[in-house]
């Protein structure tokens, strides 16, 4: 389950490293290819709610083989497609795909894991998620500077055969309860998220103003906070069977744990931006150069998420959890230190090393507590709603930092317009050295922004109470 789920997370952060790539061979401009990364990004985040449900009625196997096949098919699309609107209809499709499997996956480990060993398996899910995010840019840098952009979406063919068969034979077929679906519920929900998140992601497009006509990006973004008000005193007000069921948040360690999660969503999402401008700006380095500065991270993450596993099952969430989020939000105070023109690359590579160690406690002990005192029939709604708040993260992130460079780009290099071109212009260290601290200054200050929502999350989760291991 966990190979289908990197796969799609790598898909989130992979094309980033492959915008100027598609630029040239789709020959479109920079909001055009922006639009491959919103419209995943909006297609997956929107059903979330709605495919965790659909997980409990139909059985968390068959809606995750569903989503991979979509997925799958879809990656193959996006590869053969030659035009720039092909390409976000194919992703658009990806995203749904992707929006099917990813509940699923926790689902099912909530529901086929004991909670007193729930946390092991919840770790290597928790760091799969840490290091797909950090994977997808050095994979999409060998493979840009190698075969070429489209094979960032062919490498998913292979990857989700092997998934797809793996997960026919070993995922346990487990016992779905016939929920009636609650329609208006879902149509609140995907109007209300659909229009909270496509104006966040495309605030910084129409600086905030019209769109237009009348419309304008915070009518939008303040009908979507009305639309989804309206579904959440629905699903307060529903009898029968609420596509969310509020009473999992009467749960302290599920709501804190929702808290956590968005926090990290958002930073792990918002440092990347500034990070690999800097990197491939200021420092010339290639793509993949400039993503391998990130391995510290994966392989450290990687190597201690079993350790993180184990005490989750042991330790107190509440001593845990605030050690890995405080150690990747000091990790970026420390990065954006130390964020100059000439600074040495080992001086770069320690923080990020440190968020290596921060990541391998965050990630899996926030998931195993969000599910871990669930009733069992709840377990796709839980997961669903969890991962939600992590994509809601992500978005608003992704949104956050845009706004943020501009302004500080803005600040520290007045009359300087950010464009990809005098990004791409730049690298191969031609930047002039006035402009240069300038560009360096603003990389760090923004990110500042991801290091500071991390300490939110870091507050948050002192407010953890110890597991009741009851299965439901």
């Amino acid at each position: 389950m966990v190979i289908g789920f990197f796969m799609i997370l790598v898909d989130s952060t992979i094309v980033s490293v492959a915008t100027p790539a598609i630029l040239r061979g789709l020959d479109t401009d920079v909001n055009s290819v922006i639009w491959v990364t919103s419209a995943y990004l909006l297609a997956y985040a929107t059903p979330l709610l709605i495919t965790g449900r659909l997980g409990d009625r139909f059985g968390p196997k068959n809606v995750y083989l569903a989503g991979l096949a979509i997925f799958t098919l879809a990656s193959l699309w996006c590869g053969l497609t030659d035009t720039i609107t092909g390409l976000i209809v194919a992703r658009v499709v990806q995203g749904l795909g992707a929006s099917m499997l990813t509940p699923q996956t926790m689902a099912v480990i909530t529901r086929t894991f004991p909670a007193a060993s729930r946390g092991q398996a919840m770790a290597l899910w928790g760091a799969t998620a840490g290091v797909a995010i950090l994977v997808g840019p050095v994979v999409g840098g060998l493979l840009v500077d190698g075969p070429g952009w489209e094979w960032i979406f062919f490498i998913n063919v292979p990857v989700g055969i092997i998934a797809f068969v793996l997960a026919a034979r070993l995922v346990p077929r487990l016992d779905t309860r016939s929920h009636a679906f609650d329609w208006v519920g879902v149509a609140l929900s995907a109007v209300g998220m659909f229009l909270i998140v496509f104006g966040v992601q495309e605030g910084e497009t129409y600086d905030w103003g019209a769109i237009s006509g009348f419309v304008s990006v915070p009518l939008l973004i303040g009908v979507g906070i009305v639309v989804f008000g309206l579904f959440l005193v629905w699903q307060s007000r529903n009898t029968n069977e609420p596509l969310v069921p509020l009473g999992l948040f009467r749960d302290r360690n599920f709501s804190v744990s929702n808290i956590g999660i968005t926090t990290v969503g958002f930073a792990i999402t918002a440092m990347a931006f500034p990070f690999m401008l800097y990197a491939q700006a200021v420092r010339g380095l290639s793509p993949t150069a400039s993503a391998l500065l990130l391995a510290p991270m994966a392989v450290i993450s990687g190597a201690l998420a079993p350790v993180g596993g184990r005490l989750t099952d042991k330790v107190h969430p509440k001593l845990l959890a605030p050690v890995g989020l405080g150690l990747t939000s000091a990790s970026l105070f420390w990065v954006a230190a130390v964020m100059h023109p000439e600074t040495a690359i080992w001086q770069l590579l320690l923080p990020m090393a440190l968020m290596g160690v921060g990541s391998a406690f965050m990630w899996g002990p926030l998931a195993a507590t969000a599910t871990r005192n669930l009733p069992m029939s709840s377990a796709g709604a839980g997961a669903g709603v969890y991962n939600t708040t992590r994509q809601v993260g992500a978005v608003l992130g992704s949104a956050a930092i845009a706004a943020v460079i501009e302004a500080r780009m803005a600040a520290n290099l007045p009359g300087l317009e950010l464009s990809s071109g005098s990004v791409q212009q730049a690298g191969g260290g031609a930047m002039p050295a006035r402009i240069a601290d300038g560009f360096s200054d603003a990389m760090a200050q923004s990110m500042l922004l991801p290091a500071a929502v991390l300490l939110v999350g870091v507050v948050a989760v002192l407010f953890f109470e110890r597991p009741t291991h009851h299965s439901g």
